[in-house]
């Protein structure tokens, strides 16, 4: 069923027993379009959970696996109610999806620099670049890297060692921060030294204005939002592969952004795509017509269990207390361009979780940064050399960059929560 923004707006004000049937409805039609196994993705979030409730209640003869996409940045009160929940609910259906581990050693960020230094320095920069100044690929900077600086480099810690799990840290590291929304930085797959590559050496760069712009605000600062990619998508796609999940029931709401709207509105409540394990493959999304009102009202009327992470309060900038509305990972800066962003949250509800991921992982100085290339007003950030200094004397100088908004920094927060 599909709908124009018009219709999902009127469907939205409608009551919650009619949004129940319409979710019953569509789990049905998402049950029926399984050939194999459906699964529902649960985050341990109140969106989810009341999606799995529906499908629980509604349909308690289907057989389905409850998938946990645990990607190493949960908030601790989500971790440990889904594996709760998974444990009272889902018995031997729940799983959880990690991010996988490094087969072999990977040079850090500073050093695949330092390698190109030396190879620019030396004149042997076409050992690894192609015709057109691009990278010919990643690993190609390891394999020419001299035996004693490799050394060097293991002396000083910049080696990623095989079997390490792919984290937060490590995708801070090989591609950059989730700073900004994913209509900035979204399409940014490449690792960070491609990256830097092609911006120093391609001559098949773009002249068009507003890419010039773009390129110039990653010179200056490293983002991109493959995090999600790496850390969530991938990891639970590999393990419905392994399930034979052909169908997956998802607790998105097409109120949580423009990017969620705009995909209801042009897939519906079933979407099909395809997947190499099973042919067919069908995305299903029955409370997409709900709102924040309606899983509250649900979770009270039914007395479903909920993360306690909603219950934690804080006082906003206007004095007022306030709950937390989203679960979603810690150290995702994707709405750091408006006021009230996850970030500031987080200092005021997890302090020690927010010192963590601003000060000390580098977060904090690559929004120093962005303010830097898009300040619209003078602040603090402009008188301190690194984030953590400025964290340590003025935390809240982190909670309105105060950047301006721009087509390359316009966006909201669209990332995976509930």
């Amino acid at each position: 069923m599909f709908m124009n923004f018009s219709n999902i707006s009127k469907e939205q004000k409608k009551s919650l027993d009619y949004k129940i049937e319409v979710a019953v409805r569509e789990i049905k039609e998402g049950f029926s379009a399984s050939k194999h196994h459906p699964a529902i993705a649960f985050s341990g979030g109140k969106d989810s959970t009341v999606l799995w409730h529906l499908i629980k209640t509604h349909f308690p003869e289907k057989q389905y696996y409850i998938i946990f996409g645990n990607t190493g940045v949960e908030f601790p009160e989500s971790l440990n109610f889904a594996r709760k929940l998974g444990e009272e609910w889902g018995g031997d259906d729940f799983f959880e999806a990690q991010p996988e581990k490094l087969k072999k050693d990977e040079l850090k960020y500073e050093a695949q620099c330092e390698v190109l230094k030396w190879l620019e320095d030396t004149k042997q920069l076409d050992l690894v670049l192609k015709k057109d100044g691009k990278l010919k690929s990643t690993g190609i900077l390891q394999k020419v890297c001299p035996a004693e600086m490799y050394e060097d480099f293991k002396r000083r810690n910049l080696i990623w060692k095989a079997g390490t799990r792919k984290n937060y840290f490590w995708c801070a590291d090989q591609y950059g921060y989730p700073i900004l929304g994913k209509a900035v930085s979204g399409k940014l797959t490449a690792r960070r030294i491609n990256i830097d590559c092609f911006l120093k050496y391609s001559t098949s760069a773009s002249e068009d204005p507003e890419l010039l712009e773009y390129y110039d605000l990653l010179r200056q600062v490293k983002i991109s939002n493959h995090c999600c990619a790496i850390l969530k998508k991938e990891p639970s796609e590999k393990l419905q592969a392994k399930l034979m999940v052909d169908v997956i029931f998802k607790g998105l709401m097409a109120c949580e952004s423009q990017m969620r709207n705009l995909n209801f509105a042009t897939r519906g409540y079933l979407f099909q795509s395809e997947r190499p394990h099973c042919g067919d493959f069908f995305h299903c999304s029955p409370i997409a017509i709900w709102t924040d009102d309606d899983i509250w009202e649900y979770i009270h009327r039914y007395d479903v269990p909920y993360s306690p992470l909603y219950d934690i309060e804080y006082e906003d900038e206007k004095g007022r207390m306030v709950k937390i509305k989203r679960n979603g990972c810690v150290g995702c800066a994707t709405d750091i361009a408006f006021k009230n962003n996850h970030m500031a949250a987080l200092r005021k509800t997890h302090p020690r979780l927010w010192k963590g991921y601003m000060l000390k992982t580098g977060l904090g100085n690559e929004i120093m940064k962005l303010h830097r290339v898009k300040g619209s007003k003078i602040s603090k950030m402009d008188y301190f050399k690194d984030a953590e200094q400025l964290g340590e004397i003025s935390p809240c100088a982190f909670d309105d960059i105060g950047i301006v908004k721009d087509k390359t920094t316009m966006s909201e927060y669209d990332g995976d929560v509930d």
